[in-house]
C-alpha cells in the first residue's frame, strides 16, 4: 500500500512537473511580454556583428529616403503597423511594391535594412510591415505565420488601393515571416500578386519547436507540445501544426524563390527541402552554402541578388 502511494504521488509531481515546464515553455515562446530578441539571437547562432557596419550604412540611406507609417486593421481587430517607402514621389507611377515580414522575435525595419538596398535600386516601393505581437503592431500572442497569412491579405489590400490595379506585387519573408508568406499562398490571392521569396522558412510551429526542443534543450517534444498546442487554440485561436506552410504550398498558384542556409541550426535546411517538394506552382531553389539562420543574404549578396534578379525578372514587368 505505501508502494503504491509513493508511486502515485511520484507520478503527481512527474505529471506536475510537464505541466509546469510545458506552460513555462508556452509563455516564453507565444506570449508578447514573454518574447525575447535576445534569446532569439542567440539560439539562432548567426555572428550578426560582423555585419553592423553594412546594415547602419543601408540604415542611414534607407531612412533618409521618403517614408510613413500606416495603419491597418487585422480580421480579428488588432491595429496593425507598417512602414511605406514609395519608389516614387507620385504615387501613381508605381507599378511594383514588395510587402516584406520579418522574422521571430524581430521587427520589420530590422530584418530589411539589407534587402532595402536591392529593392529600391531596382525600382520597388516597400511595404515593411511589423507581424501582429511584434514591433508596433498589437496583439498579445504571436501568430507564426498561421494568423499572419490572413494580415497578410490586409496588406495587399492596402497596397492594392493605394497604388491601383496595375500595381505587381511581390511578398518576401524571412524565418516566421517566410512562413507567413508561404501560408499565405494557400489562400486566393488578387492577380496583383506575382510570386513570393522565402527566406530560411520553418513547416509549422509545431515542427520548429519540436526540433528545438531536442536539439537545443535535449528535451522530449512529448507532452510540451501537446499541452502548448491545446493552450494556443485557447488563448491564441489555433494550433500549432494547423497550417503548415508544406501543405499550403500544396495549393500555390503564384512561384516561389526558396532561400535557406546550409549551415542553419534554428530552422534546419530539411524544411525547406519539404516546402520546395510539395509547392504546386513554379519554384525555384537557393542554398547558401555556410549560412546560418537568415544569414543567406549577407553571406553571399552576390548569389542572393542573382537569384532575385533571374525570379523577379520572369514574373514581375
Amino acid at each position: 500500500m505505501k508502494k503504491r502511494w509513493i508511486g502515485a504521488a511520484l507520478l503527481g509531481i512527474l505529471t506536475a512537473a510537464e505541466a509546469g515546464g510545458s506552460f513555462y515553455f508556452y509563455r516564453r515562446t507565444m506570449k508578447r511580454s514573454r518574447v525575447s530578441t535576445e534569446r532569439t539571437m542567440k539560439m539562432a547562432g548567426t555572428d550578426w556583428e560582423q555585419y553592423f557596419p553594412i546594415i547602419e550604412e543601408r540604415r542611414k540611406r534607407m531612412l533618409s529616403r521618403p517614408h510613413e507609417e500606416i495603419y491597418v486593421e487585422s480580421f480579428d481587430g488588432l491595429k496593425l503597423h507598417g512602414t511605406w517607402f514609395p519608389a516614387k514621389e507620385g504615387e501613381k507611377e508605381i507599378t511594383k511594391a514588395v510587402i516584406c515580414f520579418h522574422g521571430y522575435s524581430s521587427c520589420g525595419m530590422n530584418d530589411y535594412v539589407g534587402l532595402s538596398d536591392y529593392y529600391m535600386r531596382n525600382g520597388y516601393s516597400m511595404l515593411i510591415v511589423d507581424e501582429r505581437a511584434h514591433g508596433k503592431s498589437q496583439g498579445e500572442y504571436v501568430g507564426f505565420g498561421c494568423l499572419d497569412r490572413k494580415d497578410a491579405l490586409k496588406w495587399i489590400d492596402w497596397v492594392c488601393a493605394r497604388c491601383g490595379g496595375q500595381v505587381q506585387i511581390v511578398l518576401h519573408g524571412i524565418s516566421m515571416g517566410a512562413a507567413t508568406v508561404l501560408m499565405t499562398t494557400g489562400l486566393p490571392l488578387p492577380p496583383q500578386v506575382k510570386g513570393v521569396i522565402s527566406d530560411c522558412a520553418f513547416t509549422s510551429p509545431k515542427e520548429v519547436f519540436t526540433h528545438v526542443l531536442r536539439s537545443m534543450y535535449h528535451l522530449p517534444a512529448f507532452p510540451m507540445i501537446q499541452i502548448s498546442d491545446f493552450v494556443n487554440r485557447k488563448k491564441a485561436g489555433y494550433g500549432l501544426d494547423e497550417c503548415n506552410a508544406a501543405r499550403e504550398v500544396r495549393k500555390a498558384k503564384v512561384p516561389a524563390l526558396l532561400i535557406h542556409g546550409s549551415a542553419d541550426t534554428f530552422v534546419p535546411c530539411r524544411m525547406c527541402e519539404d516546402i520546395y517538394e510539395n509547392y504546386a506552382s513554379d519554384k525555384r531553389k537557393l542554398i547558401i552554402e555556410g549560412a546560418a539562420h537568415a544569414e543567406s543574404y549577407y553571406k553571399d549578396m552576390g548569389a542572393y541578388e542573382n537569384a532575385m534578379n533571374e525570379f523577379l525578372g520572369g514574373i514581375v514587368s
